[in-house]
Formats: C-alpha cells, structure tokens, sequence
C-alpha cells in the first residue's frame, strides 16, 4: 500500500501501525497535522488535545507506564513547556514504547525562535531519530516505539517545517492499524517513584542504556553509507542528518556521505570508521553544530569553512555556496531554473477582515497603554497601524510581564493580552499569581472560542473534543471568579464604544480585572455576512481615522488632497463587522445589503 504523504501525515500513519494506544498533543506549527492525521484512526487510538504540551507529555507517559505504546507532538518551543516530565521520565523509564515528536521550526517561519531540539534529546539521554523524508518519517516512527520498549526510555523523532510539510511517496506495507498488545502493569516503585534514594541508581542505569544505545545505533540501518566506493578518492566524505541530506546528495553527488538518520546518541564507531576511510569529513547539519562538535571531540579532522550553515533555514542555495567556497565548481544539474529571477514580493500576515482582535487593539492603542502581549494572532497587534503590542515571549508569559512591570514601578495603563486557547495554556497560572500576590494585572482575554492561529483546533471552551465529540464548554470568567477575581467582565470586541468603557475603568483601577472580549472567529465559525460596509464618498472627508484600524479590506481611494485619500471598502473582503464604522466620524460608513 502506497500513499502520497506529508511527514506528518506519515507519522500519524506510522503511529497506527504500530499499534499506538494513546496520543495527546497541543497545537503548534509545524507539529499540527500529525494529530489531526492520527485522530483518522479514532477507531484503534485514544487521541486528544491537550491543554498544553506539559500535560500532553504527562498523558503519554501514563500510558506507557500502563504498559500501552503512547505518542505525543509538539513544536520546538513547546519541548521547553513538556521538558520537567520528560527530564525525569527518561530516568524512570518506558513500559510501553513512547515517541515524543519534536518539529523544529529552522527559519522561524511560525515561531519566536528557532532552537534546536538535538540538544534537549541529548540533554535527557533519549535516542533522536531525524529523517530526511515522508518515507523516513514512518519508517524512523515504527522503529523508534520498537526502541523505546526495548531499551525502556521514550524515543525523539525530529522534523523540521520542510519535512513536516513536504509530501512524498511512502510505502505503508502492509497496512493494518490495530492497538499493540498492552504490556501487563506491575507497581514497582522503586522504578516509578524517582525520590532519592532510587533516581540515583536510575541516573546509573541511564548511563548504561545510552552505551548500549550507540552500539545499537552503529548497526542501524538507519545509518547508511553513499558512495562508499569514493571514499579516499574525494578531498573529504560528508557526515550529514534529517533534510540537509537533501541538500547534500543534490549539490555533492559524487562524494561519499554518511548519512544519520539515529543521531543520539551518535554512533561513534560508524563515524570513526567512515572518517578513517575519507580522511576528512564535511559535516552539513541544519541549525547548530551538533553533530560537529561531537565529531570534533572524537579527533576526527573536520573541514572548516566560511559559509554559514547553522542560521536560519538551510537549503540546497547555501550548501552550493559551500561546495564553490571547498571544491570550487557547482554541478550544473543543481543550478536551480529560478536561478537570476525576481524574488517574489513578501506578504506579511495581517488580522482577517472583521477579527474581533482589531477592535481591542485599536482601543488599547487609542488608550495608550502599555500592552504585554502573547503566541496567537493577535501578536499581529503590534505592527502598524495599530502598534499596540509591547512584548511576546512565550505561551501565557503576558500575565506575569504585566505584573512584573508593575511591580517595577512602571507607570501608566498597562494590559496583558492573550488569547482563549492560551489562557488554558498557561494564562491560569498567571492571574493566580498576580492575585495572589496582591499585583491589581488587567488581563484581556481575546476569546474567539477556537485555537486560531495554528489552524481551528478545539480547546476547552469550544465544546468539542478532537475527535469531534462534544465537551463540557469551560467558562473563562468562572475560572477566574473562582479564583478570587472580582471584576470580571464579558464585552463584544465589536463593540468599541463598551470597550474604551470597560478597559479605561479597568487599566485605572486598583484591582485585578479579567475582561472577556467575545467574538467568534469569522473563519473558525463560518460566520455569514449579516451586510457590507461601504463609504458614501460625499460624506468621506479623508481624514485617515478609519485607516488605523489596518482592515485589509479598506483600500485607497480617490485623492482629495496632496496625500489625502478617501477609503473604499472591498465587498469581497469585508466582514460587516462595522468596527470601521465606529470610529467614522462624519458617518461616512454605512452598514447595506
């Protein structure tokens, strides 16, 4: 059975197969998709998504140590939120194999920043398998919950947004989804209760495991040689993983490579072996040297060179640059056709037309408050025209750097911003804190009732799990009631008005206030067009007021004046939310069918 497949799509199939039981996972691109694809196997896998990435990795160790084969996904930065289980659970161990996928997002595509998560599979001694395709990708997942149970520690699998996202064909085998033989559960405590006395013999034995997992790794098929027959005939070989053997086999055809698909821990006979035959190595890696440095360490002579490699995504361009600056040729099968054309203009993300997000954004800006901001859609409030976001760190971090500027003594309004799904996220903690501690944080939470920004995912607030089930439907402000908050708010983010009110008597209070700015995601909720707005030219005084709202629908329009504009509002874009027209003036907008 053949399918055309992305790596994650793979995965998802992989995981099937394999018999896994159990996969609970928190939205993040590049990660998405792979329990999207899983829950197509509701029948024989329990799937979920999780409130965060913590209690993902949580629900997967669970099951493992019930004996069931369990998997759990998420985007780099969201390894840093699931890291505190995992540092430990490496240490207790694997009943049923676990796969943990990491998709590293190089280039920063969708992310804040771009770290390389080979270090934290080598910081929790897991084995990192990295394929280089669709085909990899499922072949890397079934071997790696075989690993997992045979050496009792959760396995790595890490994509990368170019293969996540890269669809190729893959051979399924003989595909039958069923769940895995459960293996039986004995309490043993002295494995599953790391106090002291017992995590000390366990950080022992996960010394032990990892010697015993590079000797594994060195017979890996996993790990092949190309063009062995050059090796010595060629300047150097090449020691290269995951999708920069792409690169590498296009733009260095005729070398030899060693191409690593089990990279922790690093199969150091394999690449002793390799660079005593070649002489010299090439390592080619995307992101930081990681297997350089530890190629380096074993005294193996590694090519130095000026091109920069480990910024940025890699692609086959830089790796041509690196082959001109070291053999000083390029193989002309790898100058792409584009080569000499006109870059494509960029387009930069904006908030849809009618977003309930520009409304508050456009308030808070008017109000001139200092905004700490957060991971969603909304993080687009900081750019022109609306320019009214301060800062975005990481998942729920909004609340707390509101309370620490206020407890730095910062003057003025401020406001923390964050979105439905992230308040669930991590957003709790935070208005606990700053309750608790007496700091008086006015939290806005932008709830459009959806996990927009990575693709429409259900959380707790939507009613829906994600197989489709119904859920309880959580209420934001009785969390917060619940938590002591008095001034709980719920207001229409359309409404501009109701929100300059509310947000004023907030920001310049003295308590801690919860605001709810309601209003569903036009795309996410399918929501129809109650009516369009248009501008009536002979009312339109092109005073620029409505351009401030940054509505892609708004266009320019005739010129009144040296650099005065009157607006036009594109039908086929506009919502009918009628934010625009509450902020006209000379009721210029006017609401039609």
């Amino acid at each position: 059975m053949k399918k055309f497949l992305s790596a994650n799509e793979a995965v998802a199939h992989a995981a099937a197969q394999a018999g896994c039981v159990v996969a609970s996972a928190y939205p993040g691109t590049p990660s998405t998709e792979i329990l999207e694809n899983i829950a197509k196997f509701k029948d024989t896998v329990k799937c979920e998504w999780a409130v965060n990435e913590k209690v993902a990795m949580e629900t997967a160790i669970g099951a493992s140590m019930a004996g069931a084969r369990a998997l759990t996904a998420m985007k780099h930065v969201g390894l840093n939120v699931a890291m505190d289980p995992l540092m430990t659970f490496t240490y207790v161990g694997a009943t049923g194999g676990m796969v943990i996928v990491s998709a590293d997002d190089p280039g920063m595509h969708s992310s804040q920043n771009e770290q390389d998560n080979r270090n934290l599979a080598k910081f929790a001694r897991a084995p990192l398998f990295e394929p280089s395709d669709s085909q990899e990708a499922y072949d890397m997942t079934r071997e790696a919950f075989e690993v997992s149970e045979r050496f009792q520690v959760p396995a790595i699998i890490r994509l990368t947004t170019r293969t996540s996202h890269s669809s190729s064909l893959v051979d399924l085998g003989d595909f039958d989804p069923k769940p895995h033989p459960a293996i039986p559960y004995v309490k043993n405590i002295k494995k599953t209760i790391p106090v002291p006395m017992f995590a000390r013999g366990h950080r022992l034995a996960a010394e032990e495991r990892t010697k015993a997992m590079a000797a594994a790794s060195a017979a890996s098929p996993l790990n092949r040689v190309d063009n062995a027959g050059a090796a010595g005939a060629k300047p150097f070989g090449i020691v290269t993983s995951a999708v920069a053997y792409q690169y590498v086999r296009e733009i260095f055809p005729e070398f030899p490579i060693l191409k690593l698909g089990w990279t922790n821990p690093l199969p150091k006979a394999l690449v002793s072996d390799f660079a005593a035959k070649c002489g010299r190595v090439l390592v080619v890696e995307e992101l930081d040297p990681f297997l350089e440095e530890q190629v380096r360490a074993m005294g193996v002579q590694v090519v130095d060179h000026k091109t920069e490699l480990n910024m940025l995504e890699l692609n086959a361009d830089r790796v041509q640059d690196l082959r001109h600056e070291l053999v000083g040729d390029v193989p002309a099968a790898s100058v792409p056709a584009s080569a000499g054309a006109e870059p494509l203009p960029t387009r930069p993300p904006v908030l849809c037309a009618g977003c309930g997000h520009r409304g508050v954004f456009y308030v808070l800006s008017k109000l001139k408050a200092t905004v700490t901001g957060d991971i969603g859609c909304y993080t687009l409030g900081a750019f022109p025209p609306l320019n009214a976001m301060d800062s975005t760190i990481c998942m729920g971090a909004s609340i707390g750097n509101a309370a620490g500027m206020k407890k730095a003594g910062l003057k003025g309004r401020i406001c923390a911003v964050l979105g439905d799904s992230t308040f669930f996220h991590s957003g709790m903690t935070g208005i606990l804190s700053a309750h608790y501690n007496g700091t008086p944080v006015t939290t806005v939470v932008l709830d459009n009732r959806i996990t927009a920004m990575t693709g429409h995912q259900d959380n707790p607030g939507t009613g829906r799990t994600l197989a489709g089930d119904a859920a309880p439907v959580t209420e934001i402000g009785d969390i917060a009631k619940a938590m002591g908050y008095r001034n709980v708010v719920k207001v229409s983010a359309d409404d501009l008005g109701e929100l300059e009110r509310v947000l004023t008597d907030a920001m310049d209070g003295d308590e801690g206030a919860l605001i709810i700015a309601y209003a569903p995601c036009r795309i996410a909720a399918k929501l129809t067009k109650e009516g369009l707005c248009e501008v009536d030219p002979e009312k339109c005084k092109a005073c620029g007021a409505c351009f401030r709202m940054g509505c892609p629908a708004m266009t320019r329009g005739a010129e009144v004046r040296p650099g005065a504009f009157q607006m036009k509002i594109d039908p086929n874009q506009c919502a009918g939310c009628k934010q625009c027209q509450q902020v006209c003036k000379f009721g210029a907008i006017v609401r039609v069918r």
